[in-house]
């Protein structure tokens, strides 16, 4: 005979029909609690550091703890073997610490950055910690100006594109 309900698909938690789950909400210590003692130390040095740039909120969802001001400007996903750590920048960051770099809007570029030990929670990654807690200031003080490449393109005097019928 089967039991009625499913798998999440997220979670892999067996959910009986009819009964409410939200595998999204979670808590910074459900997150941490598997961590070995050097990324434990590292995950402390990173939140200790960052709480200390000023007003913002720190919590958790799904598999990241998010740092916010007006929008999230870092967030930490904690691995088995490291701490990866998401820093929203206006610029991509060139350094053998940054493992991607990705943009994710006109604004912002993601640079993933992977931590092992408390030791690498120093500068220049809390440089860029600090540098992504003040962007959101920076892109109010610049009045939401469009993106280079926009900019470029209208200095060029091109035409905008024609739409097809």
């Amino acid at each position: 005979m089967r039991r009625a309900g499913h798998e999440c698909h997220h979670c892999k938690q067996w959910i009986e029909a009819g009964e409410a789950h939200d595998c999204w909400t979670t808590t910074e210590s459900a997150l941490t609690a598997d961590l070995s003692d050097d990324l434990r130390e590292a995950w402390e040095r990173i939140r200790e550091t960052a709480a200390a740039f000023g007003d913002q909120r720190i919590y958790a969802s799904g598999t990241a703890i998010m740092f916010s001001r007006k929008s999230c400007y870092f967030f930490v996903r904690p691995r088995r073997s490291h701490l990866q750590v998401c820093v929203f920048l206006s610029r991509a960051v060139r350094a053998p610490q940054v493992r991607r770099v990705e943009r994710k809007s006109a604004s912002k570029i993601v640079n993933i950055i992977h931590i092992t030990h408390r030791d690498e929670v120093e500068s220049p990654f809390v440089d860029w910690l600090q540098e992504a807690y003040d962007l959101p200031d920076k892109l109010t003080a610049l009045g939401g100006k469009h993106s280079k490449r926009l900019t470029t393109k209208a200095k060029r005097g091109r035409p905008p594109a024609k739409r097809v019928r």
